[in-house]
């Protein structure tokens, strides 16, 4: 009885990691998404993005109630407890990352029924394809549990934010040298603004793949002292 017990623990923990990665490949697949309508003509790839944020929700409900029966059910302790807390952590995390792809979603299409016109050239490629490397690599860590991995992301983060300051002095420039553009550069600002965030929840859950591993709570600390905690082996 005892070992069969141990069996639906060990596949409840399980599969509350499985429906973790889930969540957070279908929330990967929705900023990639994202991006790649802002080069295209057709908005429709936009509007499944929104539509499909449902779904992030729902299994954010899902993985929750999973979350709560094992707390309630299993009272587990030492690392079986902090992986029950870090997910509950990751999925915050992806579910505002899926809401910054609406927000990109809704921005281009905003830009997209506008036209090309006033449309500053502004190359949003590098800080997303830097945002959603980590968001992919956090979500390895996750899986391989691997502390060191994850301490990296943090590291990444703020290549990200330099990058959207650097975004942010060429819409000034745009705005101050043609009015015009104001209004296209604001939704570009807007869509830069919430890749920037999509960092900062990758850096948020790359922390907390060094608490579950580790036991070590390493927020407000800097990458340094991430990686030191992430790779100490006392």
């Amino acid at each position: 009885m005892t070992e069969h017990t141990s069996k639906q623990y060990d596949a409840e923990l399980e599969s509350l990691r499985t429906r973790v990665l889930q969540m957070g490949g279908l929330v990967e697949n929705q900023i990639v998404s994202a991006i790649e309508g802002l080069g295209a003509t057709d908005t429709n790839i936009f509007k499944e993005v929104i539509r499909r944020e449902q779904e992030v929700n729902q299994i954010e409900l899902e993985i929750d109630e999973l979350c709560n029966h094992i707390l309630a059910r299993r009272q587990p302790a030492a690392v079986d407890l902090r992986s029950v807390i870090v997910a509950i952590k990751m999925i915050r995390d992806l579910e505002r990352i899926g809401d910054e792809a609406e927000k990109v979603a809704r921005m281009g299409i905003m830009i997209a029924d506008a036209g090309k016109h006033f449309v500053p050239k502004v190359d949003l490629h590098r800080i997303a394809s830097n945002a959603i490397a980590m968001l992919r690599k956090v979500l390895d860590s996750y899986a391989r549990v691997n502390a060191v991995s994850a301490a990296e992301v943090v590291k990444a983060d703020i290549e990200v934010d330099d990058e959207f300051k650097a975004i942010l002095r060429q819409l000034i420039t745009f705005m101050m040298e043609d009015p015009r553009t104001i209004s296209r550069s604001i939704e570009i600002l807007f869509i830069a603004k919430a890749i920037e965030r999509i960092g900062d929840h990758s850096k948020n859950m790359s922390e907390h793949v060094v608490y579950m591993v580790k036991g070590r709570d390493v927020r407000h600390q800097n990458p340094e002292a991430v990686a030191q905690e992430a790779s100490d082996n006392s």
